[in-house]
Order: structure tokens, then C-alpha cells, then sequence
């Protein structure tokens, strides 16, 4: 779905993007070029890139007061976890990965409350942003979600939320952080720690055991926008801590069209459905590798 479908103006035209750092409507450019291979290379070594300052200090505000304005409608859950988001296997050790749980509590705020006329949707259907993403993770095209609600989400975490040590469902990311919290809410991340061939269970049940060694740490901050394979690279946010709230916008995008979010997990993390996930609740999903949830 493009930019001009959704009567959405370009991000570029609007003052959004950092275009004297990050050129991403000039793909001829030398400067393009340059940091194209360096997300490139950075992605194919270690699953994830960062553009620090991708966008605008202006534009940054107004994404800061959109979330601000639009964070009380997060939906809250908390669940207590394995990095599977599955139920343990009495058959397997107490500290074997499947066996070692912890506490998940975090908001988010549905792309249907989202309004057309916000910064961070007229940046995420972005002709020129979707092309350049797309380039960077060396792929033809990316599409849009087709699910209204888990499109394009605003993920909010408050005194005491974590994201504890995970995968995610699916294969990769695109956020952008509007609000740092008072303290707390670092990023890290294994770096392709597993592969579709191989969970690799002893290197994860070390990191949960406290071995630092394959643990990679980022200092996220406002305006910077982060690509990042999860489903192979294990990963958290640390406990968020004070009154101010940690604010980060996730861009929904797919190799295919016509990607929906599974029915279960938009009901437990939006506390409703659309009428898309009621259908899929009927004709079912199938996952494109055997890797554990």
C-alpha cells in the first residue's frame, strides 16, 4: 500500500526525515550509497542497525507530543514468560530456556487510534522510507501490514514494565524511540544467537544465567530508528524506572502482502480484534519455519 493510496503527503516533503545525513530520496547519491552498504553489512554481521538522528529535532517534537497524547489508550498486559512465549515442558530441566519464565508488562496503542494526519503514519507510509528500508535489509520491496491494528503501533512502558528476554514472532523490526524513560529501558541483544536450523538452547539458558558474554547493550534515543531481526536474536528492555514514560513507535512491515498479526496475541496485547483476526481465528495460520513461539 503506498503513501499516495493512504492520501498521506511524503514524510520527505514534510520536514521529517534527517536528509542531510540520511539522503533517502536521493538513492543516487554517493552519501545513500555509502550508508545503504553500511546497513547492509551491518545486518547480514550482526541482525541489527541504528540510525542515530534519522529524524528531524521539529519533527521529533511533534512525534513526542503524538505519542504523548495518544499513550493513555494504551491496553496493558502482564504475563509471566519463557523467551517462547510458550508453556514450560515439566520433561525438561527447571533451567532449561522452556523452564525459565519472567515477568512481561508493557502498553500499546493500536494503528487504528493512530490518526492520518500524524508525523510517525505519514513517516511510516513514506514511498522514500519504505523503499530505503527495504534496501537495507537487501530485500525487492516491503509491504505494509494489512492488519489495522498491529500496522502501526505505539509501544508505551511505564514505572515497572519490562520487556524480559524474547524472540519475537516475527522475523524483523522497525522502531523509533520518542521518549526516553527517567532511568532504565536499555536495549540488549544476542546477536543471531539462534537460526532456523538450531535453537541453540545451552547459549541461551547461559544468558539467563547471567553470562554477559554474548550480550551486545544500546543506548537508544529519541529520534533514532532501529532495524532489528528478532525472531534470531534473543533480546529485552530493561525494567523502566520514574515517572517518565519510555515511548517508541514500530513500523509494521512484511516481505509479503497481506500480513495479519496472529488472533491470540492481538487480543492478549491490544485487548481486542478486528474482524480480520476473527477470520483468521477460523481458517487458521501457518508459520514459514519450526522454530519455537
Amino acid at each position: 500500500m503506498s503513501a499516495m493510496e493512504n492520501n498521506v503527503a511524503p514524510a520527505v516533503d514534510n520536514g521529517i526525515v534527517n536528509l542531510q545525513c540520511y539522503p533517502i530520496h536521493n538513492p543516487e547519491s554517493t552519501t545513500y550509497n555509502t550508508l545503504l552498504e553500511r546497513c547492509q553489512q551491518q545486518l547480514r554481521s550482526d541482525g541489527c542497525v541504528v540510525l542515530k538522528g534519522f529524524i528531524c529535532t521539529d519533527a521529533l517534537a511533534a512525534m513526542r507530543k503524538e505519542t504523548q497524547r495518544l499513550a493513555p489508550q494504551a491496553h496493558y498486559n502482564q504475563t509471566h514468560t519463557n523467551p517462547y512465549n510458550s508453556d514450560g515442558d515439566p520433561a525438561l530441566p527447571d533451567n532449561h530456556p522452556k523452564n525459565v519464565f519472567g515477568d512481561r508488562s508493557n502498553g500499546f496503542v493500536g494503528g487504528d487510534l493512530i490518526d492520518d494526519d500524524t508525523a510517525i503514519r505519514r513517516i511510516y507510509h513514506d514511498p522514500d522510507f519504505q523503499r530505503f528500508i527495504a534496501a537495507a535489509m537487501d530485500e525487492p520491496e516491503l509491504y505494509e501490514y494489512a492488519d489495522p491494528i498491529a500496522g502501526l503501533v505505539i509501544n508505551v512502558l511505564r514505572d515497572g514494565c519490562q520487556h524480559p528476554w524474547h524472540y519475537d514472532s516475527n522475523e524483523f523490526i522497525v522502531t523509533m524511540m520518542t521518549k526516553q524513560p527517567d532511568a532504565g529501558g536499555q536495549f540488549e541483544y544476542c546477536p543471531r544467537i539462534r537460526n532456523p536450523q538450531d535453537e541453540n538452547f545451552a547459549a541461551v539458558q547461559q544468558v539467563l544465567e547471567g553470562d554477559r558474554s554474548l550480550v551486545k547493550s544500546l543506548e537508544l534515543h529519541p529520534g533514532d530508528v532501529q532495524i532489528f531481526y528478532g525472531r534470531y536474536s534473543l533480546h529485552r528492555v530493561a525494567r523502566v524506572v520514574g515517572v517518565r514514560e519510555r515511548h517508541t513507535v514500530i513500523f509494521g512491515y512484511a516481505r509479503q502482502p497481506g500480513f495479519i498479526g496472529r488472533a491470540e496475541r492481538t487480543q492478549r496485547i491490544f485487548g481486542r480484534m478486528a474482524p480480520i483476526h476473527e477470520r483468521q481465528l477460523k481458517e487458521g495460520v501457518i508459520r514459514s519455519d519450526n522454530l519455537e513461539d
